[in-house]
């Protein structure tokens, strides 16, 4: 117990004294007009309260994400609880802050125009169609896995709910935010963060013991921690899925003084959330062979919280189960609208240019809907945590242009360019390369990046401001 509450504590600390540090770097101006109020259009860049704008990116970033990754994570035992922690405090947050916060600077840029004017139009290219196909495939599988467990439960067919789920992402992604996405996303975030809260309650109250910190790797195959348990936790830790969310609320945001508590703060509970559901996942199976045994990460979920909180617990997880992944899929195809709207310079107020974007990009998620759900979410586990080094190392060219502590992103770009070169080096769906290759060359590569930043970082134009 005194390690979970302690990883409690070190991400409330990490909020209020690491988030600060972050926010004074960046040097917030509460003076400045925001794209929410200077492009107002009343159906993307629409001025929200930012209690309301939370909520929504909580539940933007969120959705089963710090829920089924924590469970699978938890899998290599108290671990996880460092990556949790130090990786959402140094990295998730700090990522999350500066994909949101630099759009607000840029007039509510999406992120792969963000990190263009950072990295270079070639780079620029690259995240354009990286994160459009990563956002595709979020909201694919966000779209079958809902549809296949409401089919189990109705006994209404596959296709039929898939063709449901369409329909409402459809009006979701070409609809004002505030109409959907601003009325129903509050209170489904209240609920997730009120699920998380009753799952912690019953650990204590009932007297689930809790296991302390170790560093051995507990996982029932055998599997290494180095590179999989940081590519397993993405959303909870660091996932590159939320840099492609934060321009949204960014369009939203009435006063950089809110950044912190959106951005930075929303990031913060989510690493609260994947604690929690680690720590359950950990502890109520009685270790991690149990957990290994008790099915894939949806009936973890169903088991723990029926048994933690009875009836009501059921039903929040039901909730969970199928209504989150759909409201980070909604999200995931309008971000998708937004960010091609962008690239090629399409204004978005006119429903019929929305059209013209929203139509092939639902053509293409209904089609890869056949194709085998773990293969789409194996090249989204690493696409996401690819664009998220990517995002950081934009954050830190940021930083280092304007003479700014750039540290507070290149080492965690660092670290992610080992995770991720590393992991597609040695994975099934990448290279299957032997560790004895694929961990000298991660490194290296990562040292190679960080060496080339510091020789060429100083040297970057200062790209500060862009021109309308």
């Amino acid at each position: 117990m005194i390690t979970f509450f302690s990883a409690i504590i070190l991400l409330i600390l990490g909020y209020v004294v690491y988030g600060a540090f972050v926010e004074k770097v960046f040097g917030i101006n509460e003076q400045a007009k925001t794209p929410a109020t200077e492009k107002e259009d009343g159906v993307d860049y629409v001025p929200m309260d930012w209690k309301r704008i939370y909520l929504i990116q909580f539940l933007n970033i969120a959705g089963l994400g710090p829920i089924f990754g924590a469970v699978a994570g938890a899998l290599w035992g108290p671990a996880a609880f460092l990556w949790i922690v130090f990786g959402c405090i140094f990295a998730g947050a700090v990522h999350d802050y500066f994909s949101g916060m630099l759009s607000i600077r840029h007039s509510g840029a999406s992120i792969s125009e963000i990190v263009g004017i950072y990295l270079g139009s070639g780079v620029k290219q690259v995240m354009r169609v990286f994160s459009v196909v990563l956002l595709i495939l979020v909201g694919t599988v966000f779209m079958s896995g809902p549809a296949g467990l409401l089919s189990n439960l109705t006994g209404m067919g596959l296709q039929t709910w898939i063709g449901i789920i369409i329909v409402y992402y459809f009006l979701a992604t070409i609809l004002p935010v505030d109409k959907i996405i601003g009325k129903i996303y509050p209170l489904f975030g209240a609920a997730l963060l009120i699920m998380a809260v009753g799952i912690a309650g019953g650990l204590i109250f009932k007297g689930y013991q809790i296991p302390e910190i170790t560093f051995q790797n507990l996982h029932p195959r055998g599997l290494p921690i180095w590179p999989l348990l940081f590519i397993t936790i993405a959303c909870g830790a660091i996932s590159g899925f939320h840099a492609t969310q934060s321009p949204m609320m960014a369009r939203c945001v009435t006063n950089e003084k809110y950044g912190r508590r959106v951005f930075y703060g929303t990031m913060i509970a989510e690493g609260i959330i994947a604690l929690i559901w680690a720590a359950a996942a950990m502890t109520f199976f009685g270790g991690t062979e149990g957990l290994a045994a008790a099915g894939a990460p949806a009936v973890v979920v169903n088991t723990i919280s029926t048994e933690v909180l009875g009836v009501v617990g059921g039903i929040l997880a039901m909730l969970g189960v199928i209504a989150c992944p759909i409201t980070s899929g909604d999200t995931a195809f309008r971000s998708a609208r937004l960010t091609i709207a962008d690239s090629l310079g399409i204004e978005q107020k006119s429903i019929g240019k929305r059209l013209i974007l929203a139509i092939p990009l639902f053509i293409i998620g209904f089609t890869l809907t056949r194709i085998d759900f773990t293969i789409i979410w194996r090249y989204f586990a690493w696409s996401n945590q690819t664009l998220a080094m990517m995002v950081l190392w934009a954050a830190a060219a940021y930083l280092s242009v304007n003479n700014k502590l750039h540290w507070i992103a290149t080492v965690p770009a660092t670290f992610m360019t080992a995770v991720s070169v590393t992991y597609i080096l040695q994975a099934p769906e990448g290279f299957s390369l032997a560790t004895n290759i694929s961990y000298p060359i991660g490194l290296g590569v990562a040292l190679a990046a960080l060496v080339g930043f510091l020789l060429v970082g100083k040297s970057l134009p200062d790209k500060d401001k862009i021109s309308a």
